[in-house]
C-alpha cells in the first residue's frame, strides 16, 4: 500500500506541475525512472511488485504507445518520460489501463470543455487567468495520466 501511495503522490506532483507550468521537470521524470530502474535491478521486481519481465513488457508497451504521439507532436517529451518511469514501476496491465483510462478522460474533457469553457471564459476574462505566451498550447496530459492510473488501480485493486 505504501508503494502505491508513493507512485500516486509522484504522479500527482507531476500532474500538478504539468497543469500549472505546462512542463514536467526532468528531476521528476528521470528521477522517477532512475529510482524505479534501480529498484527493479536491485530486487528483481517492479516497485509495485510485478516481475522484472512484466516491467520490461510495460516499458515496451509504454514506448509503443507514446513515441508515435511524440513524433506527431501530440505528446510532450515529459509525458513520454513519465510513462517510461511509470512502466518501470508497474506492470503491463497497469500501463495499458492507465493509457486507456487517460485517453477516455481526455476525450471526455474535450467533449465537456467545448461546452463549459466558453461560459467560464466570460467570468475569467482578466489578465490573471490568461495563458502566458511562452507556455505550450498543448493540453497537459499528465493530469489525465493520473486519472487513468487512479481508475486502473481502483479497477484492478
Amino acid at each position: 500500500m505504501i508503494h502505491l501511495s508513493v507512485v500516486f503522490i509522484w504522479l500527482f506532483v507531476c500532474a500538478t506541475q504539468d497543469l500549472i507550468q505546462r512542463h514536467i521537470s526532468n528531476i521528476l521524470t528521470f528521477g522517477g525512472a532512475a529510482l524505479a530502474l534501480l529498484y527493479l535491478l536491485w530486487t528483481g521486481d517492479t516497485w509495485l511488485g510485478a516481475s522484472a519481465e512484466e516491467g520490461g513488457w510495460a516499458l515496451l508497451i509504454a514506448l509503443l504507445l507514446t513515441l508515435p504521439g511524440y513524433a506527431l507532436n501530440k505528446l510532450g517529451a515529459g509525458d513520454v518520460k513519465l510513462m517510461i518511469a511509470l512502466a518501470l514501476a508497474t506492470d503491463r496491465l497497469t500501463i495499458l489501463g492507465t493509457v486507456i483510462g487517460s485517453s477516455l478522460c481526455a476525450g471526455l474533457w474535450w467533449l465537456i470543455a467545448s461546452k463549459i469553457l466558453p461560459l467560464l471564459n466570460q467570468w475569467f476574462n482578466s489578465d490573471e487567468f490568461k495563458v502566458k505566451r511562452s507556455m505550450s498550447k498543448k493540453l497537459p496530459y499528465a493530469p489525465f495520466l493520473l486519472a487513468g492510473f487512479t481508475l486502473t488501480t481502483m479497477l484492478l485493486g
